[in-house]
């Protein structure tokens, strides 16, 4: 168990650093940082005391060391654009897009797991061909046409919920909340819905693969001949059996969620990193650009790592290949 955690972290550090240096580049090959600051109406006196207070008059080896270490202690330093740290702005943006994640996620998990076991149970009947054609339905419609159309029907023609922004928040520290009013929930719904769709479906349709795959296995049949109640097999056999590939592609769709949240938290006007890093783009601000691309390959890396060890704990086959040496 500890060469196989070794070793995942072994890999998480080669990972973060090959990252890191793509980070970097960003500063060698998408602009000019002291001309984004400066404007090109600068004197060349001024472009040569920016750059040594940046920095940049040093060797390519020595400006990435020291991003490496600034970036290990959460130092992207200064936003182009706001002037500020990028850490600070990395910070006010990450729990709404850390909240509007985990509430898709858990959207996703607890309407796309019953769903794909009803399909899969009764998959001759009328719902579960209705289940299916929903699910295609999800998959295919692109996230920004979702949120546009949620917006047009329960926004503009019912008036249920806002359309836009994150509603009233509430400190707590550093951490800002809205999950914490009913104006914050109701604030909540739409984004959510919208980045869950997709999660939702690949789930449903998952679980009802596996579920059926396990349901064809000896051992169901086994337990059958034995007389066990349906009860017993679908739910204490079966579906025991299908969670162990869901939880792997749950975890990494989490990571996905937080990743990809960009397109929906700009139809929704969201005030997370995704919005964020869209700003970022559209000024050239390298510094957030970078932050953002190492924050979200962090999350994978260890969205990843407990998954790993989750799959080591929940299969027993693996703990037993790795006694044997295999």
């Amino acid at each position: 168990m500890l060469a196989f955690v070794l070793r995942r972290l072994l890999q998480a550090v080669v990972v973060m650093a090959t990252v890191a240096f793509i980070a970097f580049m960003l500063f060698q090959f998408v602009g000019d940082p002291v001309l984004i600051v400066l404007g090109q109406d600068a004197t060349p006196e001024q472009i040569a005391q920016l750059r040594a207070a940046l920095g940049l008059d040093r060797s390519f080896i020595v400006q990435f060391w020291h991003f490496l270490v600034n970036a290990v202690q959460g130092d992207f330093g200064l936003s182009l654009r706001q002037g500020v740290k990028v850490s600070r702005l990395i910070a006010e943006r990450f729990p709404a897009t850390l909240e509007l994640s985990l509430v898709a996620a858990a959207l996703a998990l607890l309407v796309g797991l019953p769903m794909g076991v009803y399909a899969a149970l009764r998959r001759g009947s009328f719902t579960s061909q209705v289940f299916m054609m929903l699910s295609l339905l999800g998959v295919s419609l692109p996230t920004f046409l979702i949120g546009i159309l949620l917006i047009l029907i329960f926004s503009v023609t019912l008036g249920w919920f806002p359309s836009f922004g994150r509603g009233p928040v509430l400190q707590l520290g550093w951490w800002s909340t809205g999950l914490l009013s009913a104006k914050g929930w109701h604030h909540m719904v739409l984004p959510a819905i919208t980045l869950a769709i997709f999660q939702l479906t690949l789930i449903m349709r998952l679980v009802r693969a596996e579920m059926l795959e396990v349901l064809r296995t000896d051992y169901i049949k086994f337990a059958r001949a034995r007389g066990l109640s349906s009860r017993a097999i679908y739910f204490g056999h079966a579906l025991k059996n299908t969670l162990v590939p869901v939880m792997t592609i749950t975890g990494l769709q989490l990571g996905g969620l937080i990743a990809f949240a960009i397109i929906t938290e700009t139809v929704f006007q969201w005030p997370g990193m995704g919005l964020l890093f869209i700003q970022a783009v559209t000024f050239a601000d390298i510094p957030v650009m970078a932050a953002y691309l190492c924050l979200i390959a962090l999350i994978f890396v260890v969205i990843n790592l407990v998954v790993d060890l989750l799959y080591f704990v929940v299969d027993p086959r693996l703990r037993v290949d790795k006694a044997g040496g295999h």
